[in-house]
């Protein structure tokens, strides 16, 4: 709480006041040759994408909606394309924070090897809001691929097709479950790797626009977790999608006591 006994919350309601990062919006440090940037937490993932896009590289990064990069880190946010790249956690190289008793620390650096320091990025990954505000982030991007083509499957068995596409010698940028039968595999690289898995797969090879489909729809949806198919699906029900990401962890015992720690005095909601 503050001194007068409020608290704070960051980008939510639930706090007495709620901290807005809306006018960290630039981009500091952009390194194009390193494959790295460093960016203010409140600048949305479509602006640092146009950003970058200039330089034929990304952020493989692909949650529904346009969150911030503050927003990415808190709710350690992914998309299809976790399946290749991971989620926000394994593209943050440094993180800058502000605690709740106004210290500003920093760890990481601009470059993908830097390992100095504690790993405050994994840290606040998932952290919600409630160990700190993220004020800034250095990011890991990966050059734009020179081809892609999706491809959906029908399948009679899901669960089985999941288990063979690990096994597999298929490397899908990006893969979505569509209920009840179909998957969305998404394949970049070189043309000829792109058409050679394509034609691996088979099934139709349908306009980017599903993509777009299948983020309206996670947008929509309500999560809940389902510990199957090898403990690695967010199921979304009803008129929602899924697709394959390592399941959403309730605040545990042990998140409560790194929060205590970092904020003994409970100031942020």
């Amino acid at each position: 709480m503050l001194a007068d006994g409020r608290s704070v919350s960051i980008e939510r309601g639930g706090g007495d006041v709620v901290l807005s990062t809306r006018r960290l919006n630039r981009v500091l440090e952009y390194e194009p040759g390193d494959l790295t940037v460093i960016a203010d937490a409140g600048l949305r993932l479509s602006e640092l994408q146009a950003e970058l896009g200039a330089h034929e590289q990304m952020l493989a990064l692909d949650p529904p909606g346009d969150p911030t990069l503050g927003a990415c880190l808190a709710g350690d946010l992914s998309g299809p394309r976790r399946h290749r790249y991971g989620a926000m956690r394994d593209l943050v190289i440094g993180v800058t924070v502000v605690l709740a008793d106004g210290t500003v620390a920093s760890s990481g650096g601009k470059v993908v090897k830097n390992v100095a320091g504690y790993d405050l990025g994994k840290l606040f990954a998932g952290s919600r809001g409630r160990l700190g505000l993220v004020a800034r982030v250095a990011l890991r991007l990966h050059p734009r691929p020179a081809a892609a083509a999706t491809v959906v499957a029908e399948v009679d068995d899901p669960r089985a097709f999941w288990r063979e596409l690990h096994v597999s010698q298929l490397t899908p940028s990006a893969v979505d479950h569509l209920p009840p039968n179909r998957f969305a595999l998404l394949f970049e690289g070189s043309e000829e790797a792109v058409a050679a898995q394509t034609r691996q797969v088979g099934g139709q090879t349908p306009a980017r626009a599903v993509w777009d489909e299948s983020a309206a729809l996670q947008s929509r949806a309500v999560s809940v977790v389902a510990h199957d198919w090898q403990g690695c699906l967010l199921a979304r029900p009803g008129p929602g999608i899924a697709y394959v990401e390592a399941p959403r962890r309730p605040w545990s015992p042990l998140a409560e006591r790194v929060r205590a720690a970092f904020d003994p005095e409970g100031v942020l909601a």
